[in-house]
């Protein structure tokens, strides 16, 4: 069996609430295995041969089912992971202030309209870089004081995604061995 990191958008903010012992209990009974949290900001990892679309809307119909929630999640399997951290283009960055590193995982390819409208508001050396199901954003001068981070958690300028700085990033590659 492989891993699948499953990742919830939004979780534990705005008061969108599932704690994480509960988030475990709804994957034991979906029958995933050896569910593990890292956060309490929407990361569970199990073991699982389940096809990562199909996971994904089983996930999001439990949450509905179980918490009265509706929270998108995108999986990824322990490969996808590995090749998501290997296309990180900024590595010396990442090595010297993992935190203003910030990955935003998607659920389908980021609208390109709304990348471009994004960067634009970029200020200094913030950067935006496209691969094919993630968005890379380098904030210099922290994500607090970005409005190019502002811009993009609004889904309707991007599409459907949740990010997770470069710390984040790595804790979740350690726990599926990649």
């Amino acid at each position: 069996m492989s891993h699948r990191i499953i990742l919830f958008r939004g979780m534990n903010t705005g008061g969108v609430r599932a704690p994480v012992a509960e988030q475990r209990d709804m994957a034991e009974a979906m029958g995933l295995k050896n569910p593990r949290t890292l956060l309490a900001s929407g990361n569970l990892v199990v073991e699982s041969d389940r096809d990562p679309a199909e996971l994904e809307a089983d996930v999001e119909a439990a949450m509905l089912d179980r918490f009265g929630l509706t929270i998108a999640a995108m999986v990824r399997t322990g490969d996808q992971w590995a090749d998501l951290v290997a296309a990180n283009p900024f590595p010396d960055e990442a090595r010297a202030e993992p935190s203003r590193l910030v990955v935003m995982v998607m659920k389908d390819r980021p609208r390109a309209e709304g990348v471009e409208a994004v960067r634009g508001f970029a200020v200094g050396d913030e950067r935006l870089v496209e691969t094919p199901h993630a968005l890379w954003f380098w904030h210099p001068d922290g994500i607090g004081v970005s409005k190019m981070a502002e811009k993009a958690v609004q889904v309707r300028l991007l599409g459907m995604g949740t990010a997770r700085n470069w710390n984040t990033v790595l804790k979740l590659a350690d726990m599926v061995g990649v």
